[in-house]
């Protein structure tokens, strides 16, 4: 570009040097500043620095200047504060459904929110040992799909795959192609899923979105719009045990009193205790019954009793009997 070019948006440049070079904590004074946009093809006077430095304090950059040994330039606050940033790092970089490659893409845009001096203490704060991350790098284009489909009231296709044991994909149905009018994603036990409706069956299903596969948007408009009316997916989730599917039951269980907390913990505030005694009190949940709610229960060994129904109870002690066999 022209120096003169540069020249008319010297301003520009000029917050670009200062968001990246200055903090709270780090200043820059007017000589580096001028030095800084020499190297940008720019001639600065300090009559006319002082002139930008105010364009941009009206424009609303928190610029203070500071008296030392020498005068210094900060910006010292921004919109995202390094607290947040580290927390949204934080985020990024444990999300098992992000993966590794584009992580680090999506931590070094956050790096670009702050200036060059805090954005060494993200670096510091994104190593992770032995993170487990999802290997299907789609996942982040589908959530975008997924979400275009929402917005748009139309259903999504795609094949759906586990893992083998030779860590290879193999597609359920003999791939078949799902077709499903999608109303939700929930982020749960550390993976996306999307909530959805199969008119097949008539019922509301959730999908691993790094199982799906060959993703698109249909023309078709969604359906089950009278079953998501009062969709709540905290309820859903509470329900759902580990994202695993199973038939909806009302159970009772009988709780030892030091349970309390891992029962708020899991079903929320809202929870009521009934028959409350100096030793134990009394739940009632609304759960799926499935593999992971029963062995979630076992986790609590005789602190927890099923009281009913009895479905689930027989439920429980088959589960057990079938670990049980493998060691006798």
């Amino acid at each position: 570009m022209a120096k003169g070019a540069n020249q008319k948006i010297k301003v520009l440049y000029l917050m670009k040097i200062l968001l990246n070079g200055t903090d709270d904590e780090h200043g820059l004074t007017l000589q580096e500043i001028a030095a800084e946009l020499s190297d940008y093809g720019i001639d600065a006077e300090r009559k006319t620095l002082y002139d930008d430095l105010e364009t941009l304090r009206l424009f609303g950059l928190d610029i203070e200047q500071r008296r030392g040994k020498n005068v210094c330039y900060h910006v010292v606050s921004r919109e995202f504060e390094l607290p947040e940033l580290k927390l949204l790092v934080d985020a990024v970089q444990s999300s098992k459904f992000i993966t590794r490659k584009k992580s680090n893409e999506l931590i070094k845009k956050l790096e670009a929110l702050t200036s060059r001096h805090e954005a060494q203490q993200l670096q510091r704060q994104v190593f992770v040992a032995n993170r487990i991350k999802t290997m299907n790098e789609s996942i982040y284009y589908a959530v975008s799909y997924i979400h275009d489909a929402l917005n748009t009231n139309v259903k999504v296709s795609f094949q759906y795959f586990d893992w083998n044991e030779r860590k290879e994909k193999q597609l359920r149905h003999n791939g078949k192609l799902y077709c499903i009018s999608p109303w939700a994603l929930s982020w749960a036990d550390e993976n996306y899923y999307m909530i959805g409706y199969d008119d097949e069956q008539g019922i509301i299903k959730h999908y691993r979105v790094d199982k799906m596969q060959n993703l698109c948007l249909t023309e078709k408009p969604r359906e089950g719009g009278a079953l998501f009316k009062n969709f709540d997916m905290a309820v859903y989730s509470k329900a759902t045990f580990g994202m695993f599917g199973g038939k909806e039951e009302h159970v009772v269980l009988r709780c030892k009193n030091h349970l309390a907390g891992a029962m708020l913990d899991r079903f929320g505030q809202e929870i009521a205790f009934h028959n409350v005694t100096d030793s134990h009190f009394e739940i009632r949940v609304t759960v799926q019954n499935s593999p992971v709610f029963l062995t979630w229960l076992m986790n609590f060994g005789s602190d927890i009793t099923i009281l009913s129904p009895e479905s689930v109870k027989q439920a429980y002690i088959r589960l057990a009997k079938e670990a049980l066999s493998q060691y006798e």
